[in-house]
């Protein structure tokens, strides 16, 4: 119905309103958001279905089928070149500024998410995610966390500038289409 599926989009307003306040580590905002509706759903799904077929990675084209069919879907994501400055040596660096420069250089073989990262600032998106899927309880919209819709948002170049990115699809439904799935 067209009202509920209005509703799920004004929902996921309400969580990217959520991810948006959600705290964050020295008060700094690194995390962007996207909604997508509409034929940006198809256009989503099919980079979904592009890198499952290219990586032999089937849950990728599972997660696409549930993309189309939801009402609306919530993409959040992570700064690239950001770090806290507490040379913490969480990323693996034994100082931000390390961690930075290693940013530039290119990595051995194609991932689907860039890095190195601030392993404060993966907090924060995580931290983020978690206050938009709250909301979306609370307005008893259907949803799930997937790894896979943040690589196929990076992959068409939506949410420039992140190097890090998940996505919520959200559905209004009499049965939830995220949780009875085949593998």
């Amino acid at each position: 119905m067209v009202f509920e599926s209005d509703a799920v989009e004004t929902v996921a307003r309400l969580m990217a309103l959520s991810a948006r306040t959600a705290p964050k580590a020295r008060g700094i905002d690194v995390i962007r958001t996207m909604i997508v509706t509409g034929d940006d759903r198809s256009a989503l799904a099919g980079a979904m279905r592009e890198y499952g077929e290219r990586h032999n990675a089937g849950f990728f084209i599972r997660d696409a089928g549930n993309v189309e069919a939801s009402d609306a879907c919530l993409l959040i994501g992570s700064l690239l070149a950001d770090a806290v400055g507490l040379d913490c040596g969480g990323c693996g660096y034994p100082t931000c500024a390390e961690m930075l420069e290693a940013q530039g250089r290119p990595l051995p073989q194609a991932t689907p998410f860039r890095g190195p990262n601030c392993v404060v600032r993966m907090a924060d998106i995580g931290i983020a995610v978690g206050s938009a899927v709250k909301t979306a309880s609370i307005h008893n919209v259907d949803n799930r966390v997937m790894y896979s819709v943040g690589v196929g948002a990076l992959s068409l170049g939506w949410l420039e500038g992140c190097g890090v990115a998940y996505g919520i699809p959200l559905r209004a439904s009499g049965k939830d289409i995220f949780f009875d799935r085949t593998r």
